[in-house]
């Protein structure tokens, strides 16, 4: 158990700042894939074709663009709007957006220790700030990720990260162990597959109620579930993507969902479901560990570990 600590906007500023030290000297390491290594044409290699890339999210400025957050304190429990922009190298706020899973851009608040989570869609105005009122529950360190594709030909999607303290009394959290099973609202969410260093795997969620399945899942952002994917320590964000949409004939509503995601190294990773039912959206949370099985309620009594 952890006393609460006072902490300032500053103090939350510099704990976030050596939060990205310590997790960039820690954690980053690139995207190798297969294909890759194979020599192959790949979506991760990078433009000079060395075939590696930087997870998104670790990255102020990539592309030609940067993320200007305008907010970057906030007081903990008080409701503020979140202002940034989108500038290209001139300096110039980006107004034109390729949309994508419905939004011209997602936005995602999550806190340093991965307690907090927050997938968001802020208003463009004119001349191409964004803003949104956010209310963070707790005091520390937060990132915020920027993911949208600028609307020019050839233009690739981008994920730009940037830091926000909320001021406040800080109570350091630990991450969650890893499971495969989640409950949220009277929903209970089921995990299969896993993540694989350097390659991709498929991830399954089937979600029931009631201890029964529930099929009739409602469309959120194109597709019958969004996934966000972070990695612990210095929060790289994964790309995940569905397999299958509605009306394509062949997905169904429920109770699976499945992604294909990419774990850029071995170590703890936060899993975020974003799913709609009966006109609500909720939330599913997950740890996992890149490399190892997902481990169920049921493996862990099996194993003499459970809790």
């Amino acid at each position: 158990m952890h006393a609460g600590l006072k902490i300032s906007a500053f103090a939350a500023a510099l704990a976030a700042t050596f939060g990205t030290a310590y997790g960039v000297g820690k954690g980053i390491d690139p995207i190798v894939t297969e294909s890759a290594r194979a020599g192959h044409e790949s979506h991760e290699e990078s433009p000079d074709g060395g075939g590696t890339h930087a997870p998104g999210g670790l990255q102020i400025s990539e592309g030609g663009y940067t993320l200007d957050l305008k907010t970057p304190n906030v007081t903990a429990g008080r409701r503020t709007e979140l202002r940034f922009a989108i500038r290209d190298t001139s300096g110039q706020a980006l107004t034109a957006y390729r949309r994508e899973h419905e939004k011209e851009l997602h936005l995602i608040v999550a806190s340093r220790d991965l307690g907090t989570f927050r997938h968001l869609h802020p208003t463009r105005a004119a001349d191409g700030t964004w803003s949104i009122p956010v209310e963070l529950p707790r005091a520390g360190g937060y990132r915020v990720f920027a993911d949208f594709t600028p609307a020019r030909k050839g233009a690739e999607n981008l994920t730009l990260g940037a830091d926000l303290a909320a001021s406040g009394t800080y109570t350091p959290q630990r991450l969650p162990a890893p499971s495969g099973t989640a409950e949220v609202d009277g929903y209970q969410v089921r995990l299969t597959g896993g993540l694989r260093p350097g390659g991709e795997s498929e991830v399954g969620l089937a979600v029931s109620r009631d201890g029964e399945p529930v099929t009739d899942l409602q469309p959120y952002l194109g597709a019958y579930g969004h996934l966000v994917a972070l990695r612990s320590g210095d929060l790289a964000y994964l790309h995940v993507h569905p397999n299958g949409e509605p009306g394509d004939g062949k997905t169904e509503s429920g109770p699976g969902i499945s992604f294909t995601a990419t774990a850029p190294s071995e170590g703890s990773y936060r899993l975020f479901l974003d799913f709609k039912h009966e006109g609500q959206v909720h939330t599913a949370a997950f740890t996992v560990t890149a490399g190892e099985p997902v481990r169920t309620e049921e493996h862990a009594e099996e194993s003499g570990h459970g809790h």
